[in-house]
């Protein structure tokens, strides 16, 4: 090759090897540049599959979730529809519901009956020494007597002389359950007796006349028609009604209702009620009215007392 046509053709390789060199360059770019559109339109497939596998699993849970309330629901509603309706609705329900109807209950009206009380029974002197007799006398009564000791007669043992008579320079011993021994016998002590005191009835009554005549004229003694409505006992129309009456809480005071022991209802319904104690108007005493603070009688039980008291009364005039 001329040196004219070499320049005239400069980029002409100059040997045989740096022409198979160019011809491989030349085609491996070709293959390059082909591969690379193939490329990019798999890394999109690729792409495009990997969304498509995201949105799929976002949606099975969400399906899955739907579902599953779904059943649940219908087994809870399958459950409920089986159940009864008591049992459907619920304990919650049931206690609301009650203490709803306990709070809506409208407070018992009051029952006392305006009476006017003789001035021989609830207007007499308060004789407070006679009284404290009374009480004393009616405590002793009480009282079981039942205390005892044994004597130096009643111990076991101590048959024998302990020691001589003379001789030992101690003092002279005929039992080793004399008194000044230990295990020895008592001195003077309780025995059982009855402690009762006689009171006469005139004493009793004129005690009761005042003990009463002191509530009295406090105010403390009232009557009332009845306590509980129907045939049937109810503790707390009782208490709300003897609420009512006093003025104050149930257990705020004690508080003595007499009552006819037939009134088995009234009986029957403040038995257990706390602050109260009954009485049957033939066993009314001193004591009991002046441990209680307010004494409150019924129709019957009022009636039947002073009938009786003034009965009494009369023949001790006569």
């Amino acid at each position: 090759m001329s040196p004219a046509s070499h320049e005239e053709n400069p980029t002409q390789p100059e040997s045989a090897a740096e022409e198979v060199q160019q011809t491989a360059g030349e085609a491996v770019a070709a293959d390059a540049a082909d591969a690379g559109p193939k490329a990019a339109d798999a890394g999109t497939e690729a792409a495009d599959a990997g969304t498509e596998a995201a949105d799929a699993a976002d949606e099975q849970p969400a399906e899955a979730e739907q579902a599953k309330p779904a059943r649940r629901r219908a087994a809870a509603g399958s459950s409920e529809a089986d159940r009864p309706a008591a049992a459907r609705s619920g304990r919650g329900t049931r206690s609301a519901a009650k203490a709803k109807a306990k709070k809506d209950r409208p407070a018992a009206a009051s029952t006392e009956v305006q009476v006017e009380l003789p001035a021989e029974v609830f207007d007499a002197t308060v004789n407070v020494p006679l009284i404290h007799q009374v009480v004393v006398a009616q405590q002793a009564a009480a009282r079981q007597g039942t205390h005892a000791i044994k004597t130096r007669g009643e111990v076991r043992g101590g048959g024998r002389k302990p020691y001589r008579q003379k001789g030992t320079g101690r003092a002279r011993q005929g039992s080793v359950r004399a008194p000044q021994f230990t295990g020895g016998g008592i001195v003077h002590g309780p025995v059982s007796r009855s402690h009762a005191q006689k009171t006469p009835k005139k004493m009793k009554a004129a005690a009761l006349r005042g003990a009463l005549s002191d509530r009295a004229r406090h105010g403390l003694v009232q009557v009332v028609s009845g306590f509980v409505d129907g045939e049937l006992p109810k503790t707390a129309d009782a208490v709300s009604v003897l609420s009512a009456v006093t003025g104050a809480a149930v257990g705020a005071s004690t508080v003595l209702v007499v009552a006819d022991s037939s009134d088995q209802l009234t009986w029957k319904s403040l038995r257990n009620a706390r602050g109260v104690h009954l009485i049957d108007p033939g066993q009314l005493n001193t004591y009991d009215v002046l441990t209680n603070d307010r004494v409150i009688f019924t129709r019957a039980a009022y009636e039947s007392f002073v009938a009786r008291t003034g009965a009494a009364g009369g023949q001790e005039e006569r």
